[in-house]
């Protein structure tokens, strides 16, 4: 188990606007952990600082003993940090097996020489893999479909393709961005049970984004709530769904005792700051 993952006093600014303002918390092993708040909360630039997209002005970020702010991208995915984003950005020619091999990309040791001769390392390595990625299937519901090119799949399990090319990295903790947007109440049900499984059939910790209420309340052991890049909340679904400045950035709605609050609604807070930090959710 590599421990815990830990945001520190994390401060980032743009052009002088503050997306991030001294944000720390904790995703402990094994668990799911949501992170939420309106757009422009600083939920985005909260991951792309996880996974060294982007580097604080202040604080940093650690994977048990190791420390990951100011290394680049992939040397962050080698220690354990794997990410799979809102949009779909799947090879649909290739078939599903092969869209969850590129994600293997990174543990890849064989050279190109190795494997273009098919050297008995090579092909150790490559049957490994798949025997690997037919597994990832099989935890995400994905095993009858192997062979299908991904490009005819339901966006449901396009989805689910992108959860498993991520966890094809092999990582300690996984980044789910929005998960389930834009998915039926079937599919979203789904896929909170892939999450489940992810983190107790394989102990890799699970790190959302999401603004459906239902699931993050329903799937998470923690859950942090930002807002205009501050930390407002950190704790468990209760705990925060009782929290008053999170009832005042959700305006009473999903998170609140509002009748008039729909399960899964963002309550007002997808227009009150849609334009604050457009690169950001």
């Amino acid at each position: 188990m590599t421990g815990a993952l830990a945001v520190e006093d994390v401060a980032l600014s743009f052009a002088g606007v503050t997306a991030l303002d001294g944000v720390s918390f904790r995703v402990e092993p094994s668990t799911v952990h949501a992170v939420i708040g309106p757009n422009g909360a600083g939920k985005t630039s909260t991951f792309n600082v996880i996974c060294g997209v982007y580097t604080p002005d202040r604080g940093g970020v650690t994977l048990g003993g190791n420390r990951l702010t100011g290394l680049p991208p992939h040397r962050i995915a080698r220690l354990g940090i794997g990410r799979a984003f809102q949009n779909i950005a799947l090879s649909g020619r290739q078939t599903v097996l092969e869209n969850i091999l590129l994600g293997r990309h990174v543990l890849t040791r064989a050279g190109v020489i190795a494997s273009g001769l098919r050297l008995p390392a090579a092909r150790r390595e490559a049957r490994e893999g798949r025997a690997k990625a037919a597994e990832i299937a099989e935890l995400v519901g994905m095993a009858p479909l192997l062979d299908r090119p991904a490009g005819g799949l339901s966006y449901g399990d396009k989805k689910r393709l992108e959860l498993a090319r991520a966890l094809a990295m092999e990582p300690s903790v996984l980044l789910l961005d929005e998960p389930v947007a834009g998915m039926n109440d079937e599919e979203t049900a789904r896929t909170a049970g892939v999450i489940r499984d992810v983190r107790d059939r394989t102990g890799v910790s699970v790190l959302l984004i999401e603004h459906d209420m239902s699931l993050v309340m329903d799937v998470s052991d923690r859950v942090t709530v930002l807002d205009f890049g501050r930390l407002v909340a950190d704790g468990t679904p209760a705990e925060v769904r009782r929290h008053p400045e999170v009832l005042r950035a959700y305006l009473g709605g999903a998170l609140g005792d509002d009748p008039g609050g729909e399960p899964g609604d963002t309550a007002g807070g997808e227009g009150r700051d849609h334009d604050h930090h457009q690169e950001d959710k």
